[in-house]
């Protein structure tokens, strides 16, 4: 990308011997430049996680655009830290702001890359908003079927909130003030996960939705859907959340394809199937802090989503 960027508006030197052993390297990169403004890709929107910040995802953008040569990259700089506690209908209203423009200035769309909790803001955004142009949605490590467990990390930046103590505060009024307990879902506790949850039992089609079918239709816009995650996440819990699999109320994991709200094409998720465009991409080795940073991560799961 520097290289191209370094051809524009500067001085023409006459060719010379010396140069000439350079010429096929000079060419080599005149035609990739030209080749990226023919191909255009689609810009791509990244939605950072609980208290991640923008800065976060410089090696991210860095991997998009060696790849995508002059791809246009927004990391969408809102709610970071402590602010990414808030309620998410609230983020989800204000990234969604941010980012319509970028939609509107996009003719062939744009491409989302959206991380840990952000994976379920962008799912508030697609669900309602009727006009988006999102080809195709990444979800890199999200809590997408909800988060049920204290792990080491979650234990670290909220030692006050023990997997007891979440159920005590979840549950109430309360705690939907806090963006974790709009998707704590509880298996011993479905009920009072169904009757209390406004964020994900809303989007999952769980709890009764007057808007549930519209925001399906608008859901299934996007033409591609990629679940990432991988057993050794160690603060999604489970794991295979990030592919919406969950937990019965013994604490054994069902998989998507078992998943009511799959069978029932609660929002798309069956629909996405039939199409072919749902994918599952699962690595192991990976911890929750370094899905974005991974270059193989970014080689295997989502260079080749990035058209």
């Amino acid at each position: 990308l520097s290289a191209c960027q370094s051809m524009k508006g500067g001085h023409s030197t006459p060719p010379t011997r010396s140069m000439s052993r350079g010429s096929g390297l000079l060419w080599g990169v005149i035609g990739v430049c030209l080749w990226a403004a023919a191909v255009g890709f689609k810009p791509v929107i990244i939605v950072h996680g609980l208290f991640d910040s923008s800065g976060d995802f410089l090696t991210l953008s860095r991997f998009i655009n060696e790849s995508h040569p002059g791809t246009n990259v927004s990391v969408i700089d809102l709610f970071d830290r402590s602010s990414s506690l808030q309620p998410m209908w609230k983020q989800v209203e204000g990234f969604k702001a941010a980012i319509y423009p970028i939609m509107q200035n996009a003719e062939d769309g744009v491409n989302f890359i959206c991380y840990s909790q952000g994976g379920l803001i962008c799912r508030g955004i697609l669900a309602t908003l009727p006009d988006h142009n999102v080809h195709t949605f990444i979800s890199l490590s999200s809590p997408q079927a909800g988060q049920y467990g204290d792990t080491d990390y979650l234990k670290y930046l909220f030692p006050q909130f023990m997997k007891s103590n979440l159920f005590h505060l979840c549950y109430t009024s309360v705690g939907q003030r806090i963006s974790i307990c709009n998707y704590w879902n509880d298996p011993h506790h479905r009920d009072m996960y169904v009757n209390s949850s406004d964020y994900l039992a809303l989007l999952n089609s769980e709890r009764e939705n007057p808007k549930s079918a519209e925001w399906k239709t608008n859901f299934l816009k996007i033409k591609k859907l990629v679940l990432v995650g991988g057993p050794d996440d160690g603060v999604i819990t489970p794991w295979q959340s990030s592919q919406f699999g969950f937990y019965d109320d013994n604490e054994t994991v069902v998989e998507i394809q078992h998943q009511e709200v799959f069978l029932r094409d609660s929002f798309g998720l069956k629909t996405l199937g039939a199409r072919g465009d749902l994918v599952i991409c699962s690595m192991a080795g990976v911890q929750h802090v370094w899905w974005h940073s991974n270059e193989t991560v970014y080689q295997t799961c989502i260079d080749k989503w990035l058209q």
